[in-house]
């Protein structure tokens, strides 16, 4: 065994080494079919790694796929014979004669291939089992006008594998559109499978264009049998109109745009300090998101404007693309008066009427009311008597008849139900006097604190200093919501209702920087601490002037 492992090394080495001396080209059919792929192969009869043929000239005349290699060598009755073979898949679209050029490698040319292309039937793919359709939204339009350019793909027979290629034309942009779709459809009787591609056409150039239409290659599953198909879509023409001379500004070609808003709240009427969002929507019809102008809002002297992100989007719908803008603004009003938001302008170009046209948001007045400062009364006031209080005065003879009319005759008895309005009257009287004078009498004794005391009591602000203390603006900024609803005892507008009775501006500069913060990522220095001293002074001053007032009460 060693002996001939010996002796077949031995002869090996003694061949004179091999080198290329043929190069060929072929096809494997001739005619072919327009629309029909079919394989060009290019031989060499010796082992090849370092070269491959320039395949780039046929990209003139035919749609060039992937290249294959693939390397053989044989040994028969002691002679050797290599080859290196490359398999290309051709195509071409169009009946006619056409010349497959030469090639050359490692220094040898093949022979050029006359190929003569037959015309494809027109019926040929309605009894295909396979077949391309395209379809263009609007075969004229503007220059980077957006159009919907859809493929579908109708397959009769199990699909093993295949390749679709994408339309391609001359100064624009095709975009895929999400992903493929699948569903079924009968056609002439016969159920296919469809699948379905959208891309989104942008021409950048005015003129008369050609979408050079997909083609299709695969195999599919026939009984026993894989069979090798084929399918070619359809190329379609459409202008490009320029943009007309006498338009200014952005251009946004489309068929309709269209400006909308939302407040929230949606009254017209707010108070100091109610924030208030305002969402405005830009949509137009044929553009993409990329070309929607940015929306922006005027600055309103005392109103704050925070503007918050903007969302874009784009979809299909009905063959057309549709583009959203959304852009939301918080409004922070910082006195009272009334004020008017200008009205938002948006020029576009009506594709369909051929004039420039504009998408109008109309101007909005706010009111803007002083919060809970009308509805304050003063302490004083608590000591005056009810309008509607009866008088509990003694009735008499000479009283009622005094209101009596002159036509109706006195009367000789008081009426009973003044009698026990009087009798209630002297009861509640007794009743005061008592509590008045138990209530001096005790004043010194913790236990017997009344209620009214108790709400002489500071408010506790220690979860306000924990926050201070951990430099939390959120936390901080709900406590004192809560430390302000609890003194002045409103749940809207709160903080700006204590930052007006305590009427310090170092306060309300602070309390601003705070929402400045908050809001609209500033940077402003704020001093928490110097809020909550403001607060214990203020509790301080209201805790004296209940006590007073309830001294004159007792």
């Amino acid at each position: 065994m060693v002996m001939r492992l010996f002796c077949c090394l031995l002869l090996l080495s003694a061949m004179p080494s091999w080198a290329a001396t043929k190069l060929e080209a072929s096809v494997d059919k001739n005619p072919v079919l327009a629309g029909e792929f079919f394989m060009l192969n290019i031989s060499v009869d010796d082992t090849i790694k370092s070269e491959q043929p320039d395949t780039s000239v046929l990209l003139k005349d035919f749609v060039v796929g992937p290249t294959s290699l693939s390397t053989r060598t044989n040994i028969i009755n002691g002679s050797i014979n290599k080859q290196t073979t490359w398999s290309v898949k051709l195509m071409t679209r169009n009946e006619g004669e056409y010349t497959i050029p030469a090639f050359t490698v490692a220094g040898l040319s093949s022979q050029p291939i006359k190929l003569k292309v037959a015309k494809r039937a027109a019926d040929a793919d309605k009894n295909n089992d396979i077949f391309l359709k395209t379809e263009l939204s609007n075969n004229s339009l503007f220059v980077q006008e957006a159009g919907v350019y859809t493929i579908k793909l109708y397959l009769a027979k199990e699909l093993l594998d295949g390749s679709l290629s994408t339309p391609s034309m001359e100064d624009a942009q095709l975009t895929q559109l999400g992903k493929q779709t699948e569903s079924y459809e009968l056609v002439d009787g016969k159920r296919y499978l469809v699948i379905t591609r959208e891309y989104l056409l942008q021409p950048q150039k005015s003129g008369v264009y050609t979408i050079v239409g997909p083609t299709f290659q695969g195999r599919v599953q026939q009984n026993y049998r894989q069979l090798e198909v084929s399918a070619l879509g359809d190329d379609q023409q459409l202008e490009i109109k320029p943009i007309p001379a006498n338009y200014k500004g952005a251009w946004l070609p489309s068929e309709l745009v269209n400006i909308d808003e939302q407040w929230q709240p949606e009254e017209n009427t707010v108070e100091v300090g109610t924030p208030i969002t305002r969402t405005i929507t830009l949509t137009a019809l044929g553009v993409t998101k990329e070309q929607l102008p940015e929306i922006n809002m005027n600055t309103i002297e005392g109103i704050r404007s925070y503007p918050d992100d903007v969302e874009t989007n784009n979809a299909v719908r009905n063959g057309r693309v549709v583009s959203q803008q959304t852009a939301s603004f918080a409004l922070l009003p910082q006195k009272a008066g009334t004020y008017t938001l200008p009205e938002i302008t948006v020029p576009w170009y009506n594709t369909k009427m051929q004039r420039i046209s504009y998408a109008t948001l109309p101007k909005r007045t706010i009111t803007v009311t002083g919060g809970a400062q009308a509805n304050t009364q003063p302490l004083a006031n608590t000591n005056s008597a009810a309008p509607n209080e009866p008088n509990l005065q003694p009735a008499t003879a000479d009283n009622l008849a005094a209101s009596t009319p002159p036509f109706q005759p006195a009367q000789d008895k008081t009426p009973l139900w003044l009698v026990i309005v009087a009798v209630l009257g002297y009861i509640l009287w007794i009743i005061t006097a008592i509590f008045y004078w138990l209530s001096r009498s005790t004043k010194n004794e913790p236990k017997n604190t009344s209620v009214s005391v108790n709400k002489a009591q500071p408010l506790s602000l220690s979860a306000l200093k924990n926050a201070a203390k951990t430099n939390n603006l959120n936390a901080f900024y709900n406590e004192l919501n809560e430390v302000a609803i609890k003194l002045t005892g409103k749940k809207v507008a709160a903080i700006n209702t204590l930052i007006h009775n305590i009427n310090n501006d170092e306060l309300a500069a602070q309390v601003n920087s705070l929402q400045s913060a908050l809001y609209a990522n500033s940077s402003a220095s704020i001093d928490l601490n110097a809020i909550i001293n403001m607060i214990e002074q203020h509790q301080a001053q209201r805790t004296k002037s209940q006590q007073a007032v309830l001294k004159d009460l007792y």
